[in-house]
C-alpha cells in the first residue's frame, strides 16, 4: 500500500482553507491549488490567524507554528499538485466543474495517485465518471468548520476498489479524524438532514415566527447544539447553501430541500454571511471560524 505524503487541496474557500489546515497540522505536505491569487492569498492570510490564535489559547505549540507554515504551499497552477499522492476537491457543488477539475488533472498526477471530492450532496460515482480513474476515487466530506470539526463522511463509488477506499480512511485517521462509511447515497448521513433542517429555519424567518438569533438559541440551549442554523447557514454562506439546495432538490425532489426565496434575495442583496460580513447575522471581519 503507497504510503499517502503529500496532499493537494484544490479549492481554497471555507471549506479548501480549513482542510488544508487539518492536512498540514497532521504533518502532511500541503499543496493549495486555486485559480485566484487573491483566494490563495485571503487563505494563507486566514490560516496564520487560526494558528497565531491557537498558540494564545494553548492549543499549540509555539514552536509547531512554523513547522507546520513550512508545509503549506499555495499554486495557481494545476501542474503543481503532480507530487501528490491524493488529491481532495473542494470546489462549487456543479458537476461540471468537478468533471473539468478531476480531468484535467487525471494526466498530471501519478497512477497510484486518489481523487477525492469533498462533495455532500453529489454522487461520487457520477463524479468519479469523470476522472479517468473511478476506482481510485473516494468521497471524503468533511464537516465545517473542517479545521476544528472531527467527523469526515467517507463514500465509496460503485468502482472505488477496496484498496483506495483502505488508503483514503487510514489517511483519514492519519488526519486525527474520526470516519464514518456512508453509502453512495444523496446527502449521505449530515446533509439528508441538515439541508432540510436548515430550510425550515429560514421558512420560520420567512413566516414571521421568530428572529434568526432567537431560534439559534432556541437550538442551541434547547438540542445542545455548538451552533444554531443560522450561524451554521452564515459559516456555510448563501450562495453555496444555493448550491446544496438545487443539488439534493434535483436529486431527491424532497419539497423541505428546496431553496426557500429568501436565500436568493439575500444573494441578491450580497449578504452571503461569514465571507461578506453580513448574513443572517453581521459580522465585524471575514475571519475564518476559530481565528
Amino acid at each position: 500500500m503507497n504510503e499517502i505524503r503529500t496532499v493537494g487541496v484544490a479549492g481554497c474557500g471555507t471549506m479548501g482553507a480549513g482542510i488544508a489546515i487539518v492536512c498540514a497540522r497532521a504533518g502532511f505536505r500541503t499543496i493549495v491549488y486555486d485559480t485566484r491569487a487573491d483566494a490563495l492569498e485571503r487563505a494563507r492570510e486566514q490560516t496564520r490567524a487560526f494558528f497565531g490564535k491557537s498558540v494564545e489559547r494553548g492549543k499549540l505549540a509555539a514552536e509547531e507554528l512554523p513547522k507546520i507554515l513550512a508545509r503549506l504551499e499555495y499554486a495557481t497552477s494545476l501542474e503543481a499538485l503532480a507530487p501528490c499522492d491524493l488529491v481532495i476537491e473542494a470546489v462549487f457543488e456543479d458537476l461540471k466543474v468537478k468533471h473539468a477539475l478531476f480531468g484535467a488533472l487525471h494526466p498530471i498526477v501519478g497512477e497510484a495517485t486518489i481523487f477525492a471530492s469533498n462533495t455532500s450532496t453529489i454522487s461520487i460515482t457520477e463524479i468519479a465518471g469523470g476522472s479517468g480513474r473511478d476506482d481510485r476515487f473516494v468521497g471524503m466530506h468533511f464537516c465545517l468548520p473542517a479545521q476544528l470539526m472531527k467527523l469526515v463522511e467517507m463514500s465509496p463509488g460503485l468502482n472505488t476498489s477496496e484498496a483506495s477506499f483502505e488508503r483514503a480512511w487510514a489517511f483519514c485517521k492519519a488526519l486525527g479524524q474520526n470516519p464514518v462509511k456512508t453509502q453512495d447515497s444523496p446527502g449521505f448521513i449530515l446533509n439528508y438532514f441538515l439541508i432540510p433542517f436548515n430550510n425550515d429555519a429560514i421558512r420560520l424567518v420567512e413566516q414571521g415566527v421568530a428572529e434568526p438569533a432567537d431560534i439559534d438559541r432556541a437550538i442551541k440551549t434547547a438540542m445542545g447544539y455548538a451552533m444554531g442554523p443560522f450561524e451554521l447557514l452564515d459559516l456555510i454562506g448563501m450562495d453555496t447553501q444555493l448550491l446544496l439546495c438545487e443539488a439534493m432538490h434535483g436529486l431527491t425532489h424532497e419539497p423541505r430541500a428546496a431553496c426557500p426565496p429568501l436565500v436568493r434575495r439575500m444573494i441578491a442583496a450580497g449578504h452571503l454571511g461569514r465571507k461578506s460580513g453580513r448574513g443572517f447575522h453581521r459580522y465585524g471581519n471575514a475571519r475564518m471560524f476559530g481565528a
